[in-house]
């Protein structure tokens, strides 16, 4: 009795690992020429199922690596990657091609695509930067390293944008401390942003809030040459009339006859 059981269990098993291998031999990629997959991955991109195509263009380097078209497949996959929002996985697949085809004549867009990977995720100001900081190191690697592409004037212009974002962030923090009163933390704040992030938008409110910090805890001379500085750089601003107004009339007297007293650039006030 005990062996017709096992004999029973046996045979469960046995048919159970083939309806496995059947499965999995449903799932498998069928072995194909590299330029039928590789059309195929190329037609799933197209309509817009990037999922398979990512899938089909691994397929086209794992079943060919030797073959024309296992490098390009490479690129295809982690643009698909890109595409479907698998940021991660084309940031790998990226940072794999370049290691291994640091000569290709794509590794410009690969450094491009890797960028743009981190440049898509930058969150609202209010939020943790370290995505915008990464997008700023990758557009700048490209812009460095390939000053000639094509895509660096794209990368360059990004830059800027990721740059004034991450400015927008300091100023943000800022104006909350200041608001609760933690000036010293709020001036650190106003001061990177600067030095750090001299061609972004947010220069001259991050001067006037400065002199706005230093008048708060009577540092009448800081601000008198912070509101100099605004007023020389950005006479028409808004910034520099609420900074002006900040003054008592002996302050305001000095800045309207400030001649060269003083150093009027922004990399004065770190010197």
């Amino acid at each position: 009795m005990p062996s017709k059981f096992l004999l029973f269990s046996f045979s469960l098993l046995v048919l159970a690992l083939a309806a496995c291998g059947t499965d999995d031999a449903k799932t498998t990629q069928p072995e194909e020429s590299a330029d039928v997959l590789y059309n195929k991955a190329a037609a799933a991109l197209d309509e817009k199922n990037y999922n398979n195509a990512t899938k089909l263009f691994e397929e086209v380097e794992r079943q060919h690596p030797y073959s024309q078209w296992a490098t390009q497949s490479q690129l295809m996959a982690a643009y698909s990657s890109y595409q479907g929002q698998h940021y991660d996985e084309a940031v790998l697949a990226l940072d794999r091609f370049i290691e291994l085809h640091p000569g290709h004549k794509d590794v410009d867009y690969a450094h491009y695509l890797r960028a743009l990977c981190y440049y898509e995720q930058i969150s609202d100001v209010r939020r943790d930067q370290e995505m915008t900081r990464q997008a700023v190191e990758s557009l700048d690697v490209l812009i460095r390293r390939f000053p000639e592409s094509r895509y660096s004037r794209d990368a360059t212009l990004k830059k800027d944008l990721t740059m004034d974002h991450l400015a927008g962030k300091e100023m943000e923090v800022g104006r909350y401390y200041l608001q609760r009163g933690n000036v010293g933390a709020a001036i650190n704040r106003f001061r990177t942003v600067v030095k750090e992030y001299q061609t972004t938008t947010h220069i001259p409110e991050a001067l006037h809030r400065l002199v706005e910090a230093y008048m708060i805890v009577g540092l009448k001379q800081e601000a008198l040459r912070v509101a100099a500085v605004l007023g020389h750089n950005y006479p028409g601003s808004k910034w520099y009339e609420r900074s002006f107004k900040l003054m008592d009339p002996e302050m305001r007297k000095q800045l309207e006859n400030e001649g060269d007293w003083v150093d009027r650039t922004l990399e004065s006030l770190f010197k």
